[in-house]
């Protein structure tokens, strides 16, 4: 009985263990090492659209000019990959005023994988990010917001900054295929200083890409100003 009792005892420590790596994992808010940002505090009605993956030969030109018509500014976390294929879509998006992020070079979870590995994927993404000609601070967002103890170690010794977001309305399903009312959520949601997460470089992101707008001028509706990433962690207020 005491056996029985110890190895239920062991799987349940076991199973919550798990259970810990994986909130942790997959927290928007902490991590164990530098610096992570969701949302900037800040008393100005400024918000940062942000784009993953990419960047696409197909829809590349297509959200540039639809956000050039706006005249906002957007942040598009790339993968090392993508605009190694395509590195005349990143030119545009430099020319075309946006800011560049790095989203690895592979799109890979980075859990449970070596330091090497982690500088393979973040390095190699840089430099294609420089080629494309952007010259301000790269920062750094985790390919489907995982992370766990390397990552976030290698970025803190580089002392470079992990982005997530406040705002990711395809990820509930009932919003994600309805244009109108992922907007309408995220227009209702949204507060100064939050960080807008959409896809919009691929076939299957139609929703989104039909979103965008009605995102963009619900927003500005209410007052809000578009700004891209690195510059509304400058209008952060000191704690």
């Amino acid at each position: 009985m005491q056996k029985r009792t110890a190895a239920v005892t062991t799987v349940s420590l076991f199973l919550l263990l798990l259970l810990g790596l994986y909130q942790l994992a997959s927290s928007r808010q902490y991590q164990l090492f530098g610096e992570l940002i969701a949302r900037v505090e800040t008393e100005q009605p400024l918000i940062a659209l942000t784009f993953d993956d990419g960047p696409s030969e197909r829809y590349t030109a297509e959200v540039v000019e639809l956000l050039a018509r706006y005249q906002v500014p957007a942040t598009f976390f790339v993968t090392g990959h993508e605009l190694a294929r395509h590195p005349e879509q990143g030119r545009l998006l430099v020319q075309a005023g946006h800011q560049l992020g790095n989203h690895s070079y592979t799109h890979k979870r980075m859990l449970l994988v070596s330091p090497a590995i982690v500088a393979s994927e973040v390095e190699r993404t840089d430099q294609q990010i420089r080629q494309a000609g952007f010259t301000d601070e790269i920062l750094f967002r985790p390919p489907y917001g995982k992370k766990l103890f390397t990552l976030p170690w290698y970025l803190s010794q580089q002392q470079r900054k992990t982005i997530m977001w406040d705002l990711e309305p395809e990820s509930e399903p009932k919003l994600a295929a309805d244009p109108e009312a992922m907007a309408a959520a995220v227009i209702a949601n949204a507060r100064p200083g939050s960080i807008i997460l959409l896809h919009v470089m691929y076939q299957s992101r139609q929703s989104s890409r039909e979103a965008l707008p009605l995102i963009i001028e619900g927003l500005q509706a209410k007052g809000y100003r578009f700004v891209t990433v690195n510059e509304l962690i400058t209008m952060q207020v000191s704690k």
